[in-house]
């Protein structure tokens, strides 16, 4: 029999050491080759694991054992980096060693933990599919069978060198589950045309059509759209008929006429979603508890008389300026909850253990002691009284929306006015506002940010906008080169100690 045994620590690290060496390390996965793996059944059952492991992973550098869902790696580096979202310390609740005030400050660097869990979070999903790859180049299948099948983990290990290209930049590129040798880094430029060159040399491998929580030809071209869209920044050059191209294969998809349908609790029933992280508490360990920590602490009682919603952490909230940025007239703006909280069940006003009414309120009077009450808390994925803290609402990846918004921009930026109005229009109509009659860089940058709310994407728009350097509340301008060395993070330093061949980002050293 032969057996792979991936360790914690190894997918925590990016492979720095044998697969097989230490068997002392807790295990994080067993491929047995000889007697699994034999049939199509068998083979999708371990593809399934690819997309768990999307899910997110028990994060021991975070402080405990508690298993992390997906959503705080994207939103901590994605959302309190930007201008949306903020997580201000309460007292003695939420400054963890300072760890947030530096993401929101910008004055990071490589010893800080939740960098190192982003770095973690997508080098284990990238382990977790070689190490699949692997056992399906040993199975029996038909080599056109493993060709289909490796196209989907292909594409999703693409999906996680993208975030990766996000983040950091220059990284490893490791595509094999046997390498043994310490892996260099790759430039930024070479990490966009391994994920440009993965996503179109599977294409015709994939599944056409729509196919909800599936890699599919749509969402190759989704996410090749993204990366087309960012080109400029990530490589120096722009892409946008690039963008436009891929953005117009993805078909199959519809704007639902009521916004929040995408972030309801059985949301897997939206005709605009094109990839989305299935979270249900029942079948695994791990959900989409996003809101839970976002609310007071108190906030279980607006759901409940007794307060039985298990867990509210009061701590993420909205950057002052967020909520009124919208109009009036934005369905959108509901994604954020403010003033006055009532109990569902009974009418009552929600009390704090102070004796004050739970009002929350948009300004937050400083970010080292933010009072409980303060700041705007998002209310964007739908919420039951019956919840578990670890909910069951799917995490969006991708939706149509961002298609339209991607057509918009490229069409903006190539000088094709009349064009880009079409496409923004389309989506402020169905937020409910008046079409526009012009379209400039601005009502773009503010269109991105009002229709992906803490999603995960503002970071980047910041960056791409030319917004992400400059003040914001409780933030200066930032420091250090061309006053741009924020524009990735910086290589973790439990990784550089691990691997002296990899070097530190520029202006980090």
């Amino acid at each position: 029999m032969k057996t792979k045994i991936l360790s914690a620590a190894l997918l925590s690290v990016l492979l720095t050491m044998p697969a097989c060496t230490d068997l002392d390390e807790k295990l994080y996965d067993k491929v047995t080759t000889d007697d699994y793996g034999k049939t199509a059944a068998e083979i999708q059952t371990i593809v399934g694991g690819a997309y768990a492991t999307l899910r997110g992973f028990n994060d021991t550098d975070k402080g405990g054992t508690i298993c992390y869902p997906t959503c705080e790696y994207v939103f901590f580096l994605s959302e309190c980096a930007s201008d949306d979202a903020t997580i201000p310390t309460r007292g003695t609740d939420w400054y963890d060693g300072g760890r947030y005030e530096q993401i929101q400050r910008h004055t990071w660097d490589a010893k800080n933990v939740m960098i190192l869990s982003a770095w973690k979070y997508s080098f284990q999903g990238i382990a977790n599919i070689n190490s699949i790859i692997y056992q399906v180049d040993q199975s029996k299948l038909t080599e056109e069978d493993k060709d289909k099948v490796k196209a989907e983990l292909r594409g999703l290990r693409a999906y996680y060198y993208y975030q990766l290209l996000d983040q950091f930049g220059s990284v490893p590129i490791v595509t094999s589950f046997e390498q043994s040798e310490l892996p260099a880094k790759s430039t930024r430029a070479e990490v966009f045309k391994f994920v440009e060159d993965e996503l179109t040399g599977i294409m015709d491998k994939l599944p056409s059509g729509v196919r909800y929580g599936g890699f599919t030809q749509n969402v190759a071209n989704s996410f090749l759209a993204r990366l087309y869209l960012n080109a400029e920044v990530y490589t120096g050059t722009p892409r946008w008929q690039d963008c436009m191209n891929a953005a117009e294969k993805v078909g199959g998809y519809v704007l639902e006429p009521d916004y929040f349908t995408s972030f309801k609790t059985e949301n897997q029933v939206s005709r605009e979603i094109i990839l989305a992280i299935p979270y249900d508490h029942k079948e695994g360990t791990v959900g989409n508890y996003l809101a839970s920590m976002t609310f007071h602490y108190n906030q279980k009682y607006a759901f409940s008389a007794t307060g039985t919603y298990p867990w509210c952490g009061n701590g993420i909230s909205a950057q002052p300026g967020l909520y009124s940025s919208f109009d009036e007239n934005d369905v959108r703006r509901k994604s954020l909850l403010i003033g006055e909280q009532i109990n569902m069940a009974t009418g009552s006003v929600v009390m704090m253990d102070n004796g004050n009414p739970l009002i929350y309120t948009e300004e937050i009077s400083k970010f080292s002691n933010a009072l409980q009450n303060e700041g705007a808390r998002l209310y964007k994925y739908e919420v039951q009284a019956n919840d578990q803290w670890e909910r069951d609402n799917d995490w969006v990846l991708i939706r149509y929306a961002e298609i339209l918004m991607m057509k918009a921009e490229a069409s903006f930026r190539m000088g094709f006015t009349g064009n880009a109005l079409t496409f923004i229009n389309e989506v402020r109509n169905r937020a409910g506002l008046e079409s526009l009659t012009s379209v400039t860089e601005e009502a773009l940058d503010n269109e991105w940010r009002h229709e992906f709310v803490f999603e995960g994407l503002r970071r980047t728009t910041n960056i791409r906008f030319g917004t992400f350097f400059k003040s914001w509340w409780e933030k200066g301008v930032d420091a250090g080169a061309d006053k741009k060395r924020t524009g990735v993070f910086p290589i973790p330093q439990d990784v550089l100690d691990l691997n002296p061949k990899l070097e530190q980002n520029p202006d980090y050293k």
